[in-house]
């Protein structure tokens, strides 16, 4: 599903024109996005858990190539963490 078919769900379901469907989709995601740069956790209680987790330096060796070894440096990734109904759907 792509960010344009959702806000066509929402506005259809919700019974919103498409430009008020998109401003709370994307209200909706700004808000997310701002509570993970501050490292908060995003619970959608049903859905799941979003959340930052730092990553510290590691250092790889590409497949086949022994001899030159390359180090990715430390970040943060953000990771999904699926709530038990939406889990028991799917599975």
């Amino acid at each position: 599903m792509t960010k344009s078919k959702l806000i066509d769900i929402v506005a259809k379901k919700a019974h919103l024109t498409k430009k008020a469907a998109r401003d709370s989709v994307e209200a909706l995601f700004d808000e997310m996005i701002r509570a993970l740069k501050k490292g908060e956790k995003v619970v959608v209680s049903g859905f799941g858990t979003f959340y930052v987790s730092h990553v510290s330096d590691k250092e790889v060796v590409p497949f086949g190539k022994e001899d030159s070894r390359q180090t990715i440096k430390a970040h943060n990734v953000v990771n999904f963490r699926v709530g038990k109904p939406l889990k028991k759907t799917v599975w």
